[in-house]
């Protein structure tokens, strides 16, 4: 016994950061979800700007449409992703109020979404081809969890950022918390993420992220998430970037 748990040991802590990685991509996920979303700006003043937007995506979020509902002004503009392995992402917004759409190049991917904290690069996955592992801590802690501390550097690719180091659960292998740092090394944003259990799935109910330089933050809620409903591919293109969903 003693042999056994001498050996567990030993595997826990020589996992590499790209294992745990690997893991973390790996984690079952629905083949489609559609949601709602509060989305809640607050800028260093302290006023806050809130919209309501429709979700819907397939293939662990590498296809997606955005559409807002309101405000008002924001109404029928929409943002479409589609993720590639190996060719720039695509993603575009439709402004229904100047009736085009706009391409979001891979140069602009440090662009606000919206006037958010959140970029158009946090919006995408990161490829693990693209980014160096390492787990800089094997028993950290966050509100009772316990937690892998890894950092992901990018490597030659553009990027806003020049690392990120995430908290991970060690059961769920889900992160949980993340600190992302600008080109000079300085931190610029902190994320928080909550999660809900449907069926055998983890989905995001709540990611936080305080933009420490800018001292603004911005609240994502999902709510009445639905999974496995059958999401066609063909949902994913320009023309239905026009239409408004069904309430």
């Amino acid at each position: 016994m003693k042999f056994l748990i001498v050996l567990f040991v030993s595997i826990v802590f020589s996992m590499t950061g790209k294992e745990l990685s690997i893991l973390m991509d790996n984690r079952e996920s629905p083949k489609d979800v559609s949601s709602e979303l509060n989305m809640e700006i607050t800028n260093k003043k302290g006023r806050v700007r809130k919209s309501k937007i429709k979700s819907i995506s397939k293939d662990n979020n590498a296809k997606q449409i955005l559409w807002f509902l309101s405000p008002a002004d924001d109404k029928g503009i929409s943002y479409l992703k589609i993720e590639h392995d190996n060719q720039d992402d695509e993603i575009r917004l439709w402004l229904p109020g100047f009736k085009k759409f706009r391409r979001i190049s891979s140069n602009k991917k440090a662009d606000s979404f919206m006037g958010s904290d959140l970029s158009y690069e946090d919006m995408t996955s990161r490829q693990m081809k693209d980014y160096s592992f390492k787990i800089i801590d094997s028993n950290a802690d966050i509100d009772g969890k316990s937690c892998y501390i890894l950092e992901s550097i990018p490597n030659g690719i553009d990027s806003e950022y020049s690392r990120h180091i995430t908290w991970v659960d060690d059961n769920t292998y889900l992160a949980i918390k993340e600190e992302s740092f600008n080109q000079n090394g300085n931190l610029l944003k902190l994320k928080k993420i909550k999660y809900k259990l449907i069926d055998s799935f983890h989905l995001v109910s709540e990611i936080f992220v305080e933009n420490i330089q800018k001292k603004s933050n911005t609240k994502l809620t999902f709510s009445n998430l639905n999974i496995n409903t059958g999401i066609k591919n063909k949902m994913f293109q320009e023309k239905n970037m026009k239409r408004l969903p069904r309430k």
